[in-house]
């Protein structure tokens, strides 16, 4: 942070562009959007909502990180202070939050809070990335709390606490279960959200892929490279068959985060898009028309989003939706080819003989 001609402070340590007034909406994923959309009108959402709000313990929570943690201001951490402040010039988030360093060697960063955010960073991910990447992280949790994601976040990791509490009563936790897994699919949208909210904030590609590398293969930059990394979300999304689509699903499904690469790839795929450069350009929703909003308009940019997503994706779980959406004649017999392999094996022997390409058992033996 460097002082500006007039005296002022809060001015960014480099050039960089600044979004006076920008509403979240401008960088918010819309499967972020539609799943918390989808997450309130789920059954018993509101009733358990209102009722943690008045019973989560945030003042403990303050205290906690207040007694056992480092406090980050200009005496102490005062590059990660001066990183914060530039993110919320940048986002022209009003409140500065507190935000905590804390004794934790796992690389992880959160914002949560119910009336007010907080930000917490482990000294893991403080050791793990250099200035820049460091300050798209900070600008990822600045998202988090201009999206008013802390709430939501907060009460995720209050009822799967819950959750593990009460598991061994029969039933006794099924309705916060599903709860609980509606919050973890927003959850995971709202990262995406927030990597775009910190790229508006680092204003470098680069570093915010670097930091992705990181978190996924450790400080080791002269061993990894962007393209090969972005080529594992490539071959991640188009690889395998219908077994290997459900396997993906139940994977993500117990997650907070979206899988790195995925998460590189999306990002960089918004970087290169018109609404990133209408942003940059200074042509972007503001904070103040935010009551004027349509929630219809932004259902039909979710299923825009959603129908792109199918229509354009190669996995193919999404291939055999596409074929159900169209009409396909013989849905039966193009499940049984996906997973099993084409039914015209003839000399490969894979037609009707229940043996493998290799003849050895198929699926039905192994």
């Amino acid at each position: 942070m460097t002082e500006s001609p007039g005296g002022s402070d809060n001015v960014p340590s480099r050039d960089r562009k600044r979004f006076p007034g920008i509403s979240s909406r401008a960088y918010e994923h819309p499967a972020d959007r539609s799943a918390l959309v989808a997450l309130r009108k789920l059954s018993g959402f509101d009733t358990i909502f209102k009722t943690l709000s008045g019973l989560l313990p945030e003042r403990s929570l303050r205290l906690m990180f207040l007694s056992d943690s480092v406090r980050v201001g200009d005496q102490q951490f005062a590059h990660l202070n001066d990183m914060l402040r530039d993110a919320c010039y940048i986002l022209d988030l009003e409140k500065v939050p507190p935000m905590y360093v804390n004794q934790d060697p796992n690389p992880n960063a959160m914002c949560i809070g119910l009336d007010e955010p907080i930000i917490v960073l482990t000294t893991g991910l403080v050791e793990l990335l250099d200035e820049e990447e460091m300050r798209a992280v900070i600008g990822h949790e600045v998202g988090h709390a201009l999206s008013g994601h802390a709430v939501y976040r907060t009460i995720m990791l209050f009822l799967t606490n819950v959750a593990v509490k009460v598991s061994w009563i029969p039933l006794g936790n099924v309705a916060i279960m599903a709860i609980v897994t509606a919050l973890r699919e927003w959850f995971r949208k709202s990262e995406l959200s927030a990597d775009r909210a910190g790229l508006l904030v680092g204003q470098d590609l680069q570093a915010s892929m670097r930091g992705l590398m990181k978190l996924a293969g450790g400080n080791h930059l002269h061993e990894m490279n962007v393209d090969a990394f972005l080529k594992q979300a490539e071959e991640y999304e188009q690889g395998g068959d219908l077994r290997d689509s459900v396997l993906k699903i139940l994977n993500l499904l117990p997650r907070s985060h979206p899988f790195t690469t995925v998460r590189a790839a999306e990002l960089k795929k918004w970087a290169a898009s018109r609404d990133h450069q209408r942003i940059l350009d200074g042509h972007y929703p503001r904070r103040d028309e935010d009551k004027d909003a349509s929630v219809s308009d932004s259902f039909r940019d979710s299923a825009a989003h959603y129908a792109d997503s199918v229509r354009n994706s190669k996995d193919p779980l999404m291939g055999l939706v596409r074929d159900i959406a169209g009409g396909a004649g013989d849905l039966g017999g193009k499940l049984r080819d996906t997973v099993f392999g084409s039914r015209d094996g003839g000399a490969n022997g894979s037609g009707g003989s229940g043996k493998g390409p290799s003849g050895g058992e198929g699926p039905s033996g192994a």
